[in-house]
């Protein structure tokens, strides 16, 4: 069978080159069919060194087909060992390559079942309702509390799954990049804190206190604010190592877990703390 192409995978093979040699040479004899059937059985191993001797749109196209006839994890296990991509989570399909279908159903069960989690969020709020109704001004910071988590905490994520689609970090690396992203998350989240407490001190209307000093509702939120940018910056910088550590694909996952998270989380850490600081039951 003809190679279409004269540029070649380098090759690292465990095999010798006459092996390597006379197997390839047996292996393209065969239709493509035929050689992708093959690929399903014979050992990875052996497969790869084949393939290292094959061209590289060759190869793809065996890829390609392997994904077709519904092989799509030994597909990605092949190109992940010829280094088209830098991990199996990834898709060996460009992203306009792979159709609406496999898109929507690549994401859809992700968004659904975190659309429902997202219930227990309002449940704490209602949950809630009394110390909501004796100080009205909590209202005007809850939605504060949740874009503040979410915004730090995905581009943490951003960050970290382009150092890991670039191969810059690997997994075992996740120690360093929770030291790292919790010594930022400090940073940032003593920033937007005081930011906020100035804010309040600074523009609101002590007649919508509910009879709390403002300098406690102000110190209040911004302890949740603290506490919730730390946790969200951290929990965004580990997501993506997380899940490349399951084999599932960041880039889908992440950001619809990381918001789900941060709103559940931020309702949560708000009320408590406002709480606690203020004294109301």
């Amino acid at each position: 069978m003809t190679v279409m192409s004269n540029t070649y995978i380098e090759n690292t093979p465990h095999f010798s080159h006459e092996e390597i040699g006379a197997a390839r040479n047996a292996f393209l004899q065969y239709e493509q069919q035929q050689q992708v059937h093959l690929l399903t059985v014979m050992p990875v191993e052996e497969a790869v060194a084949i393939l290292h001797h094959c061209s590289v749109g060759y190869v793809q196209r065996l890829i390609s087909a392997l994904e077709v006839e519904g092989h799509d994890k030994l597909a990605r296990h092949y190109a992940h060992q010829l280094g088209f991509i830098h991990s199996e989570v990834e898709t060996s399909s460009s992203y306009l390559d792979t159709s609406v279908i496999g898109h929507v159903k690549q994401r859809i069960g992700w968004i659904i079942s975190l659309a429902l989690l997202g219930i227990v969020s309002g449940l704490i709020i209602s949950h809630y309702e009394d110390t909501l109704s004796q100080l009205v001004l909590l209202a005007i910071y809850m939605p504060v509390i949740a874009a503040a988590g979410g915004n730090t905490g995905t581009q943490a994520a951003t960050l970290v799954i382009r150092a890991l689609a670039t191969g810059e970090l690997r997994k075992r690396q996740w120690l360093a990049v929770f030291w790292k992203e919790s010594r930022v998350a400090l940073c940032l989240a003593l920033a937007i804190a005081l930011v906020i407490v100035g804010r309040i001190l600074l523009f609101s209307d002590a007649s919508g206190t509910g009879g709390f000093e403002l300098n406690t509702i102000a110190l209040a939120i911004a302890v949740a604010l603290f506490i919730q940018v730390t946790m969200s910056t951290t929990l965004g910088g580990l997501l993506p190592i997380l899940a490349r550590a399951f084999k599932l694909d960041p880039a889908v996952l992440v950001s619809p877990v990381l918001a789900s998270i941060v709103d559940i989380s931020g309702m949560w850490i708000y009320f408590t703390v406002v709480n606690y600081f203020l004294g109301i039951a």
